[in-house]
């Protein structure tokens, strides 16, 4: 065993310790059974091959550190729960929280470890005016749940703020039926700092789940997104960019379509310069007798240099006979005869470059339907683009 994994077991054991809530105590054994099972991630498993976890930790001295804030501006309508008190854990919390735990070793540990986090609640048929917002800084171990109810929307905006450190932040979100539920997620450069996210959701009928994501990479990133498509009528939406200069982030989707007649369709695209590198990994599951299912997705990468990498690697499982599925992925350079045509009037090269990954990358931005979002995530993209223009 090596020196991350003595110290990740450390904590984990720290944690046995804890009972405030006896009613989470199976849900802790088993998350802590499934890290000690399948261990810390690394290159030599497949799905974490392009990001190697425990190399990047190795030089770690606690990681079950306490630094870190998941801070909420919670919406009039909303009823909102700090996960640091499970004791008096409301009937919603209790039936929801751990149940995507066991799924892999990183989710595991921040349920078992983590002590910090919040929990937030949308009625039935309620539909906030104003978003949630999540703001996630320093290192450490946090989780966060969110329940929509029957025939409630809301809007989440998360800000992963860059900090130095290792953080492992797990999201547990229930969209009910008829549900809609809007993830706008922006991680900022953050060059000294070791971040992984798991995102687990479960639709229900005729419910929707979007997210738009933008990342600016770290010195290792790591977003896994695991959707299920519970019901006929789910369906989900996500598109994202990723603008790295000489950094790494690694975006990872699962969508399980448990039932048929459910829709899902992604969009990622990737700007990459320096020595940085681009991960786009998509997985998509159509179980069987899932018939009338719907699937798409698309990666695409532009490399700015000859340092830089981006790896794309959609797939597909099909167990049901009646679907339509489909994937593509593509990486490659600016198109010459599109940079020689602004040239040839008289736009300098350095803007014209710009323009085109612009372009390059404006389809996955606008499908952001709030223009103050939008405009946000635009500027992010807009602060990353020079490092990222480098060779």
């Amino acid at each position: 065993m090596s020196g991350v994994d003595i110290l990740f077991a450390d904590a984990l054991e720290r944690s046995t310790a804890r009972t405030d809530a006896p009613w989470l105590e199976e849900r802790r054994v088993a998350a802590r059974n499934t890290f000690h099972a399948k261990g810390l991630p690394h290159r030599r498993v497949e799905d974490w091959k392009y990001t190697d976890l425990r190399t990047a930790l190795e030089g770690a001295n606690d990681l079950g550190g306490d630094t870190i804030a998941l801070a909420a501006d919670v919406p009039a309508g909303c009823e909102c729960f700090d996960l640091s008190d499970l004791a008096d854990a409301p009937d919603w919390v209790r039936v929801h929280l751990g149940k995507a735990a066991q799924a892999g070793p990183m989710p595991a540990a921040a349920l078992a470890v983590g002590q910090k986090g919040v929990a937030v609640r949308v009625p039935k048929n309620a539909i906030p005016t104003a978003p949630l917002r999540l703001g996630i800084t320093g290192a450490g171990h946090a989780r966060a749940l969110i329940v929509l109810e029957e025939g409630a929307s809301l809007t989440v905006v998360e800000a992963c703020r860059a900090s130095a450190g290792f953080s492992n932040v797990a999201i547990e979100a229930v969209v009910g039926a008829n549900a809609h539920l809007t993830h706008i997620r922006t991680a900022a450069a953050a060059p000294d700092a070791i971040q992984v996210e798991d995102v687990a959701v479960r639709v229900a009928r005729d419910a929707a789940y979007r997210a738009h994501l933008f990342n600016g990479g770290a010195s290792l990133s790591r977003l896994n997104l695991r959707l299920t498509l519970k019901e006929p009528g789910a369906n989900a939406h996500l598109s994202g960019v990723s603008v790295l200069g000489g950094l790494h982030a690694d975006v990872t989707t699962e969508v399980y379509h448990a039932s048929g007649h459910t829709h899902s369709e992604q969009l990622f695209k990737e700007v990459v310069g320096g020595k940085g590198r681009g991960v786009y990994q998509g997985r998509i599951t159509v179980a069987q007798g899932a018939d009338k299912s719907d699937s798409r997705q698309t990666a695409k990468a532009l490399l700015m240099g000859t340092r830089a990498e981006a790896d794309l690697k959609p797939e597909l499982e099909i167990f049901a006979d009646d679907v339509k599925c489909a994937h593509g992925a593509a990486v490659g350079d600016l198109d010459p005869n599109a940079l020689f045509y602004l040239r040839a009037r008289g736009i300098p090269e350095a803007e014209a470059r710009n323009m085109l990954v612009r372009a390059f990358l404006e389809e996955a931005v606008d499908e952001i339907a709030d223009e103050t979002i939008r405009a946000t995530v635009w500027q992010a993209v807009e602060d990353a683009l020079p490092k990222a223009m480098l060779p």
